[in-house]
């Protein structure tokens, strides 16, 4: 620990984000691109190095980094050292220091008292810094095994167990049904957050060292798992949960109401394709825009209408605001569950003068025209009461919209692929398969990431990515095929 009394003497201090004025004008990252290096080094040196740093807890980083060692050398000015133990338990920090709500911090012992260290911004600059210097560069794999891996899925838990399995000497072959690598890294989070750019580098990374890619190829589709089988030693299933949650509510299959994914996978490929954001039926350019569900994509998807001049954006929540402080039901080091103002309600305040989630609303009918377009919504006040949703008589409302967003979540990974390859699912509809030991029924297929555990975090999903890659690796090591 370089300096003791650091979390006295000195405050939080986050890295700022480009002008809302000046990001709106266009699909960049929000970040500013640039790291004041002496800030960080301040703020590396508030870490506490804790007896038991709870930053790497269960309720902390899922991926276990290295957050206390990492935070001291970053204080003492040695990034290159940082670097390397931040590449020991994380593939690909560029994507999670960007991209992560990080729960480290929420978890951080300093925050029982002060504002958490700033993690995730340290641990973005620590990768940034080691593209910049040219630290990060193609390894070569020492040798072979004569062993074949197929990742299906090229989200963030099917590249990262294609890393570690080719690391470790296995000849991996990624599939992806889009036409881009990158799963949900690339199509749905949208350019602003994470740019594509980023995520092209490091494939690129993984294909020089020898990862084999193949896009526009649905396994189970194109391809039967059968076949799949008889080239591979092994397969993983990473496809993530992509059916969406839908809202079956009177006049649902009115033109203009699209799955939130729908609305951003089109405005993505469009940016990607043409260089310029989507123009097609599911564009926001001049309509009335309703979120229905917030959460990280929500937030997504009032940062892609802004950018497309949408003419007035509301996001409706079901629950109740959340409180400005931790409740006592949600003690630390839980992950706080507290009222937070993320990049799309900041741009929605300063365009329209207001945040634009109203909470504790109910969807009870879409109204539509006479061309079946979506024209309005009618909605209830409600409130939880004995852990029930009760309607509150008197407070019905009728809101203009021409586009309506639906982000409520996902329920499962599609099952075509499972029914192809006949393996079991659980009770929720994910592909079923131990944590630890990730084998599905069918022996050889194992799953790993959303489609194994439900929806979450990308971090969470290089969890699943390094755990799956461990899995498969001791199945063909001691399997009747090894050798």
């Amino acid at each position: 620990m370089g300096k003791v009394t650091g979390f006295l003497e000195l405050d939080r201090e986050v890295e700022s984000y480009r002008d809302v004025e000046i990001r709106i004008k266009d699909y960049d990252e929000i970040f500013s691109g640039t790291h004041n290096l002496d800030q960080l080094q301040q703020q590396g040196s508030r870490c506490m190095d804790c007896g038991v740093p709870f930053c790497q807890s269960e309720s902390g980083c899922p991926i276990d980094n290295l957050i206390p060692e990492w935070n001291d050398l970053v204080y003492n000015n040695e990034w290159r050292d940082a670097l390397e133990r931040l590449e020991k338990t994380n593939n690909f920090p560029e994507f999670t220091g960007r991209v992560c709500p990080a729960p480290c911090e929420g978890s951080c012992v300093l925050g029982l008292i002060d504002p958490a260290v700033t993690i995730k911004n340290i641990e973005l600059a620590i990768v940034d810094k080691g593209f910049e210097e040219g630290w990060i560069k193609v390894r070569s794999v020492s040798s072979r095994s004569g062993k074949k891996v197929a990742v299906v899925g090229s989200g963030p838990a099917g590249l990262a167990a294609a890393d570690e399995l080719n690391q470790i000497g296995h000849s991996v072959t990624v599939y992806e049904r889009n036409d881009r690598i990158g799963g949900l890294l690339m199509y749905g989070i949208p350019n602003m957050k994470l740019g594509k750019d980023v995520v092209n580098r490091r494939v690129e990374l993984l294909r020089k060292e020898g990862i084999e890619f193949m896009t526009n190829i649905d396994i189970g589709r194109d391809i039967s798992t059968k076949e799949l089988q008889s080239k591979f030693d092994a397969i993983i299933f990473s496809t993530g949960a992509t059916k969406a949650r839908d809202l079956p509510a009177e006049n649902r299959n009115s033109k203009g109401i699209y799955p939130a994914m729908d609305y951003l996978t089109s405005n993505t490929k469009s940016l990607l394709d043409n260089g310029y954001a989507d123009k097609s039926e599911l564009s926001a350019q001049g309509r009335d825009v309703i979120v229905i569900g917030g959460g990280d994509t929500g937030t997504d998807c009032i940062g892609t209408a802004i950018r497309q001049g949408a003419k007035s954006i509301i996001n409706f929540e079901l629950m109740s605001q959340p409180p400005a402080d931790r409740s006592e039901s949600n003690p630390w080091p839980e992950w706080p569950t507290i009222f937070r103002v993320d990049y799309g309600h900041e741009e929605s305040n300063k365009v329209f003068g207001q945040d634009p989630r109203h909470y504790q609303l109910l969807t009870k009918a879409f109204v539509r025209d006479s061309d079946g377009n979506v024209s309005g919504i009618k909605t209830i006040n409600v409130e939880l009461t004995d852990g029930k949703l009760n309607e509150i008589s008197g407070t019905e409302k009728t809101w203009d919209t021409q586009l309506v967003l639906l982000s409520m979540g996902f329920v499962s990974p599609e099952h075509y692929l499972s029914e192809d390859a006949k393996i079991d699912t659980d009770e929720r509809g994910n592909y079923k398969a131990e944590h630890g030991d990730y084998s599905t029924s069918k022996e050889g297929i194992f799953s790993a990431g959303d489609c194994r555990r439900g929806q979450s975090l990308v971090v969470w999903a290089i969890n699943e990515g390094r755990g799956v890659a461990n899995s498969v690796n001791n199945f063909l090591m001691n399997s009747k095929r090894a050798g």
